[in-house]
């Protein structure tokens, strides 16, 4: 539900650190047939040249537009959403926000809104100038829902620098309808602020590059795949649910650890400086703000299984051409992850390669933590306890 635009149809940049082969074309592609989707979000639907080319292809036919919301392409559900930069006068630092409607007719309504709010409607992430709780009002308006964006991540979260310690300070809770936790923190996490205990849980890639799409994800439960019936899961409501989180093992995220800014030592809890270079300046780590933030009281509501998952391109020593081996003979990452057997992967790859798989799908690789935007590394096969 978060993934990016890098260029449009014409070639202009949407999403600066996309990757350019992020073409809205290309995503629906590679979400439905090589990761095996049902539904997306792409978060970058605002841009007037996005809604232009959604536009031809519905005329083209190739288009539908669901008549309980989200737009229907090749048996993929897409759902219009925009990822906007709020920093108003309650803000401590800037907060990334995600906002999805219902129908192009409500995002189109939202961009030309947000024109008169924004620098550059072209471009994604930018920075709206008004008040978090404006845009909130006007989302809840029109149909759409709110969803604070990777909320522990250090730089443009809420808990990252947005708030001093509760998101009441910026934003109306009435008006959010789930937050995404990030790659650096999971249920078990998140769990530890109580002020969170109302919300759905969300794991979304924020994928930069075609490769990582799905590399989280959630498994809903909904009785077809519409923006209603997303909303209804998102309330756990009727029998629509969210049945599991995958997601990343924390210490695979890039904010884990706190670290040195200018070394990326490790920098422990309480420490004037860095034990190697000396340096008083560190980026504060998800488990370090977290523990910061937690009161006395932890949520104690029974939440979905958070499963820790491995992405194929985490696998040592499988490579581009191995790994397109494995679609072509089983199918889609979703197939490769969760239902290939151990014969079927020795067919295509070596052992060691299809030992590590199944190891990640049991949860049972060892990972070496991430810290100051640097990624985590499988490291083992031995025995972990990474699955939640």
């Amino acid at each position: 539900m978060h993934i990016h635009i890098g260029a449009s149809q014409t070639g202009k940049a949407i999403k600066i650190t996309g990757s350019r082969s992020l073409t809205l074309r290309n995503i629906l592609h590679v979400a439905k047939h090589v990761k095996g989707m049902d539904v997306i979000g792409i978060i970058d639907c605002h841009s007037p040249e996005v809604i232009q080319e959604l536009k031809e292809l519905k005329q083209e036919g190739s288009l539908k537009e669901l008549e309980e919301g989200g737009l229907s392409i090749d048996g993929l559900t897409l759902i219009p959403g925009a990822e906007i930069e709020i920093n108003d006068e309650h803000c401590k630092g800037p907060i990334h926000v995600l906002v999805y409607m219902p129908s192009l007719s409500t995002m189109e309504s939202l961009s030309v809104w947000l024109t008169s709010r924004m620098k550059n409607i072209h471009l994604s992430s930018q920075r709206m100038y008004g008040s978090a709780r404006e845009l909130q009002q006007f989302v809840k308006n029109s149909g759409g829902l709110f969803i604070p964006a990777h909320i522990f991540t250090p730089f443009k979260s809420l808990y990252g620098k947005g708030v001093d310690s509760s998101l009441t300070e910026v934003l109306d809770p009435s008006m959010i309808d789930g937050v995404e936790l990030g790659l650096s923190s999971n249920t078990e996490m998140a769990s530890r602020l109580e002020e969170l205990s109302s919300f759905t849980f969300l794991t979304n890639s924020d994928a930069h590059s075609l490769e990582k799409i799905a590399r989280e994800y959630q498994m809903l439960s909904l009785k077809e795949p519409t923006f209603k019936e997303f909303k209804m899961a998102l309330q756990g409501v009727n029998g629509r649910e969210i049945i599991a989180n995958y997601g990343l093992n924390p210490y695979l995220g890039k904010y884990y650890n706190s670290v040195c800014e200018a070394c990326l030592e490790v920098f422990l809890p309480n420490s004037e400086s860095c034990n190697k270079c000396g340096s008083k300046k560190f980026v504060k780590g998800v488990n370090d703000r977290i523990n910061e933030l937690q009161g006395t009281k932890t949520s104690q509501v029974n939440r979905p299984p958070y499963i820790h998952q491995i992405p194929l391109e985490f696998i040592s020593g499988l490579g581009p051409k191995s790994l397109l081996k494995l679609r072509e003979a089983i199918g889609t990452d979703m197939d490769i992850i969760h239902s290939s057997t151990e014969e079927q992967l020795k067919e295509i790859v070596k052992p060691t390669i299809a030992k590590q798989i199944l190891s990640a799908r049991n949860g049972e690789l060892s990972v070496q933590i991430g810290g100051g935007g640097t990624y985590g590394k499988v490291i083992s096969n031995h025995p972990s306890k990474t699955k939640k």
